[in-house]
């Protein structure tokens, strides 16, 4: 069983690496990303509401005084990520945007670094800065010929990275508090629903569902499973039979390698040979950042 389990953050990976490939769909239909975004929540919140009241109804119950934690987790983490990585979805290749947001884990240990006096090592300072340099080959930059690349995509990949770091402390917070993580993104994204409802067209929803219903509303049901559900549950269940090290490593892997095939077989976004050679460095420098202390394994 346990072999099964360590597949799990490997399919949450891929399901992430996969969000590029509805964000592009619903843009060529004309919907902006504000109503992608509240496309994805409202979804989100009906099926996380629906799986809830099915496994344990106590997960719904929280103190409201503890809202602050799930606006954090929601309108500035999840919406965050979410607004910012679909804004670089949009201007860059799916494989950079994606080993963009994977850098998240620098982030969170800069922000643990400075809220909770946590340490950086030497290795991790390493790791960090060979991180960064996988992503400027994986880039295209470094490349000689007629390559371009949008510098404000690869700043919005760079800024959905930090809100995942943010994501990650407020969730840490609410976790703290003794919150599941099932808890957690429940009021993530119906924070979200509530707050985007005034400024998404709704009525453009519609007339997209409407078009091809067969089709298209398993498509915007699938769009939240696949990007805002299923990867979340996927990781909490791996985290209680495999290593937290370990799961990390496997998602944070598996989602720019899963970009990497989803924009060779959708978009023909053909990597070259040094830009291949980025992502496994970058891959390779979060691994081991991801990896235990030899103190935290005692």
């Amino acid at each position: 069983m346990k072999n099964l389990y360590i597949l799990f953050p490997i399919l949450s990976g891929c399901m992430f690496g996969a969000s590029g490939i509805f964000v592009r769909t619903f843009g060529s239909f004309g919907m902006d990303n504000i109503t992608i975004t509240f496309v994805r929540a409202i979804f989100a919140t009906a099926i996380m509401f629906s799986f809830l009241l099915v496994k344990d109804k106590a997960l719904l119950k929280i103190n409201i005084r503890d809202m602050w934690v799930f606006f954090g987790t929601g309108i500035i983490g999840m919406f965050g990520v979410t607004y910012f990585y679909n804004e670089a979805v949009s201007r860059v290749s799916l494989a950079l945007a994606a080993i963009l947001l994977s850098l998240a884990p620098i982030f969170v240990m800069v922000m643990a670094m400075v809220l909770f006096d946590e340490k950086i090592s030497l290795k991790k300072m390493g790791c960090m800065m060979f991180a960064v340099g996988g992503c400027v080959l994986a880039s295209g930059i470094a490349e000689e010929g007629e390559i371009t690349v949008s510098a404000l995509g690869i700043a919005m990949g760079i800024v959905s990275a930090v809100f995942y770091g943010l994501y990650s402390i407020f969730s840490r917070k609410a976790t703290d508090k003794g919150y599941h993580t099932y808890t957690i993104i429940f009021y993530s994204v119906m924070l979200i629903t509530m707050v985007l409802i005034p400024f998404a067209d709704i009525s453009l929803i519609f007339d997209y569902a409407a078009d091809v219903p067969l089709k298209r509303i398993p498509f915007l049901l699938l769009h939240s499973l696949s990007s805002a559900v299923l990867p979340y549950i996927l990781l909490t269940v791996a985290l209680k039979h495999v290593e937290a090290g370990v799961v990390s490593i496997l998602a944070s892997g598996g989602e720019p390698i899963a970009a990497v095939m989803f924009g060779i077989l959708f978009y023909s976004e053909v990597p070259s040979m040094l830009m291949v050679t980025g992502l496994l460095v970058t891959i390779a420098a979060l691994s081991l950042l991801c990896l235990p202390n030899k103190k935290e394994k005692t």
